[in-house]
């Protein structure tokens, strides 16, 4: 388990997890998920980086921010977060849900961010989901099921983002599923799965503007998003590489720590040694972070 704090952002408690010193790497997470399901990579990624992860407003146990739940919205809550943490620039980390807003922001305001990584992320709207996604994908399906059938929810989550041979902690699995059975959680996520739907088509006039180094890695065995819409965000991203993590799955920073971490660090790396600069604009003046 990662140690977490509350603070007090926008007048909202977020809950969150630092660890390590250096270039900032921020870690965004998807549902039914919250910041623990990085317990096992951000130690690793801290060896030479300040890792910080943290359930966005509205999930886990972070309060909900004013407004909609789109991917430009909660990359503009990611920018507020950012500033009140003075994190100028940082390496953004992505995996599910957690991508579409990355890859916003980092068409948004290029000069905040050093490099992009992508991890198994819905981030095409006409490639193939599985038939579990085709689903929910559909909003009264969707949103029936989160707001009466959580355990449901979960349980799937947790039987098919893992490998057979893998599970979660029990104090992990304690942790999201007490954040998921929160009814205030399940209404956010419903309005944010209808958010990304919305926006979902429009989303690659974002991607063809990120030109931050970026990564996108994929699980072999992605059940859910599979390799076809890694390919596809290959061909929209400009200075994008795809890496697959062989026998990987949707929680593979769950199920191969060491493996994934070491793919970001080489690439982190990679865009050291390459000097590459973000754009220069203007960037918002920094707060000081406000413990709660």
């Amino acid at each position: 388990m990662l140690d977490t704090a509350l603070e007090t952002h926008q007048q909202h408690p977020v809950r969150v997890a630092r660890l390590g010193q250096g270039e900032a790497v921020v870690l965004l997470h998807g549902y039914p998920e919250n910041l623990q399901v990085f317990s096992a990579l951000a130690p690793l990624l801290s060896i030479n980086k300040q890792v910080v992860a943290f359930d966005w407003p509205g999930m886990g146990y972070s309060e909900a921010w004013p407004g909609g739940a789109t991917p430009l919205l909660m990359a503009k809550h990611l920018r507020q977060l950012l500033d009140d943490w003075q994190i100028e620039k940082a390496h953004l980390v992505g995996q599910d849900m957690g991508g579409q807003p990355a890859l916003v922001f980092a068409a948004e305001y290029p000069e905040r961010v050093l490099s992009l990584t992508v991890m198994n992320s819905l981030v095409s709207s006409e490639a193939a989901t599985s038939w579990e996604i085709t689903w929910l994908r559909r909003f009264g399906v969707n949103r029936l099921l989160l707001r009466h059938f959580p355990r449901l929810i979960f349980w799937r989550a947790l039987h098919t983002f893992l490998p057979r041979t893998a599970a979660l902690a029990p104090t992990i699995r304690q942790d999201l599923w007490r954040a998921f059975r929160q009814a205030s959680v399940r209404d956010f996520i419903v309005r944010m799965c209808a958010g990304y739907e919305a926006q979902l088509p429009r989303l690659p006039k974002w991607y063809r503007r990120v030109q931050c180094p970026t990564l996108i890695l994929w699980a072999e065995r992605a059940k859910h998003f599979p390799l076809a819409h890694a390919t596809y965000l290959q061909t929209q991203v400009p200075q994008a590489q795809l890496v697959v993590v062989r026998n990987g799955t949707h929680w593979m920073a769950v199920a191969q720590p060491g493996e994934v971490a070491a793919h970001i660090q080489r690439f982190h790396q990679s865009v050291s040694n390459s000097g590459h600069i973000p754009a220069k604009t203007a960037v918002p003046p920094a707060g000081p972070a406000r413990p709660a």
